[in-house]
C-alpha cells in the first residue's frame, strides 16, 4: 500500500435527485459561451431526458451550445474527429459530455485532439498530454463506468481492433454531475453492464499494487452499496433509492481507481472490447472471476477481506478458503444480473487470444496487477473465460 500518493478527482462533483438543474449556472460560472453537447442520437431524442432538460438549463443562463450526437459505444478515433471538425465549424469554446461512458471518452478524446494533436494514437500512455483540454463539464447517465470523474480516456482503434487508453490528470472533467433521476429508465441489460463495471472498478483497486488507505475506504462502501443495489436496480429500474445507491457506489469505485488504478480484468476486457465491439461492462464482469481466480495467489488476505466485505460468512476458514468465496461471491453477482458466462457470447475467438494477450499486458491498467503474469498465462485465461460453463 502507498503511503505516499496524489489523489485527483473533479473540483466540483454535482450529486442527487435534480441536480442537472444545476447545469446552465455552472456553466456561465466556467465563462462557457458556446460549448459543444457530446452525446447520442437516443438521448438526444428523449424529450424529457438528459440532453433535454441540460439544454433547458443552459437556455435558461443564456449559454448557447452546438449538439454533436454520433457517440457510439466503444467510441472510435472518427467519432472523436468528427465531433472536433463540428466543435471548430461552429467556433464551440468548451465542451460538455451527457452519456455514459462513451460520451465521456468521446469527449475527452475530442478534447485532447483539439488541444494534444490530431493523432490520438500517438498518445495512448501515462501522462503524455503536454496542453490542456477545453473546458469539460461531465453528465453522467449511467451507474457504471465513473469516467465522469477520472483522467481515462478509452478509444478504439478501428484498423488495428485495439482499444487504448489515454491517462492524465488533464482528461480530468471540471465539473461532474450525477443525478439518479436521469438513471430510471435505463433498460436492465445496460444496468447490469454498467453495474458490473462499477463493480469490478471497485474490486481491482482494492487489490491493486497502487492502493492506498483512502482508496480502500472508497472501494470498501462501493462494493457493500452495489451489493445491497444492483440487483434491485436491474429488477426494478424505477427504484431512486436503489438507483441514488449505484450512483454513490460508480463514484466511489470511479474515485479508487483514478488513484489506484486497475490490473488484468480492464487490460484484457479492452482486448475483448476493441476485437468484437462487446460491451465493455460485460467484457468486465466475464472476465472478473476468472482473472481474480487467478490473482488469489498474490493477495490471498485481501481476497479473504473480499469475501467479508461482499457479505460472505468465513468464520472458522483459513485465508485461502475465505478468499476463494470471495470469487463465489463475484459469480453470483455476475449470474444474479443476467451476465452469461462465457466470453462465446460476445463472439471470442481463440485464434484472437494470442494477439489479445500480448496487447493486454501493454494496457496501461496491466502495470498495477497484483500478479504478473505472461503472455502464455494470459492466453490461458482467455481460454478459461471461453470454456466457462
Amino acid at each position: 500500500m502507498k503511503s505516499n500518493f496524489d489523489f485527483l478527482m473533479p473540483s466540483v462533483n454535482f450529486f442527487g435527485p435534480g441536480v442537472i438543474e444545476k447545469i446552465g449556472a455552472r456553466a456561465k460560472m466556467l465563462n462557457m459561451k458556446r460549448p459543444l453537447i457530446v452525446t447520442d442520437q437516443f438521448l438526444e431524442s428523449l424529450s424529457d431526458g438528459a440532453v433535454a432538460q441540460a439544454t433547458a438549463s443552459l437556455k435558461a443562463a443564456d449559454v448557447d451550445y452546438v449538439i454533436y450526437n454520433g457517440v457510439e459505444p466503444n467510441p472510435k478515433v472518427h467519432n472523436i474527429q468528427e465531433a472536433k471538425a463540428l466543435y471548430l465549424k461552429e467556433k464551440c469554446d468548451s465542451i460538455i459530455t451527457i452519456g455514459g461512458g462513451s460520451a465521456h471518452d468521446t469527449g475527452k478524446g475530442t478534447g485532447i485532439i483539439l488541444t494534444n494533436g490530431d493523432d490520438i494514437t500517438k498518445l495512448a500512455g501515462i501522462e503524455t498530454l503536454t496542453n490542456a483540454l477545453p473546458p469539460l463539464i461531465a453528465v453522467n447517465t449511467t451507474a457504471g463506468t465513473g469516467s465522469e470523474l477520472t483522467r481515462h480516456c478509452v478509444i478504439t482503434n478501428t484498423e488495428t481492433h485495439l482499444k487504448f487508453v489515454v491517462v492524465s490528470w488533464r482528461n480530468i472533467p471540471l465539473v461532474s454531475f450525477n443525478d439518479p433521476m436521469l438513471m430510471l429508465d435505463v433498460p436492465k441489460s445496460l444496468t447490469a453492464a454498467t453495474g458490473m463495471d462499477a463493480f469490478v472498478q471497485a474490486i481491482e483497486p482494492y487489490v491493486s499494487t497502487n492502493r492506498n488507505a483512502i482508496t480502500d475506504s472508497q472501494c470498501i462502501q462501493a462494493i457493500k452499496l452495489i451489493e445491497t443495489s444492483l440487483r434491485e436496480c436491474v429488477a426494478n429500474g424505477h427504484n431512486i433509492e436503489a438507483r441514488t445507491k449505484m450512483v454513490e457506489a460508480e463514484m466511489l469505485a470511479g474515485m479508487a481507481f483514478n488513484n489506484a488504478d486497475l490490473g488484468y480484468v480492464h487490460a484484457m476486457a479492452h482486448q475483448l472490447g476493441g476485437q468484437y465491439d462487446a460491451p465493455h461492462g460485460v467484457c468486465c464482469a466475464l472476465l472478473l472471476p476468472v482473472v481474480e481466480q487467478y490473482n488469489i495467489i498474490a493477495a490471498p488476505e485481501r481476497f479473504a477481506e473480499l469475501a467479508q466485505i461482499m457479505g460472505e460468512n468465513t468464520a472458522g476458514l483459513s485465508v485461502r478458503e475465505a478468499a476463494d468465496l470471495s470469487i463465489k461471491a463475484m459469480r453470483q453477482m455476475a449470474e444474479d444480473v443476467g451476465i452469461p458466462k462465457s466470453i462465446k457470447a460476445i463472439g471470442a475467438k481463440p485464434e484472437d487470444f494470442p494477439l489479445m494477450a500480448e496487447n493486454a499486458l501493454k494496457d496501461g491498467n496491466a502495470f498495477s496487477n497484483p500478479r504478473k503474469g505472461t503472455k502464455e498465462e494470459i492466453i490461458q485465461l482467455f481460454q478459461e473465460a471461453y470454456d466457462a460453463e
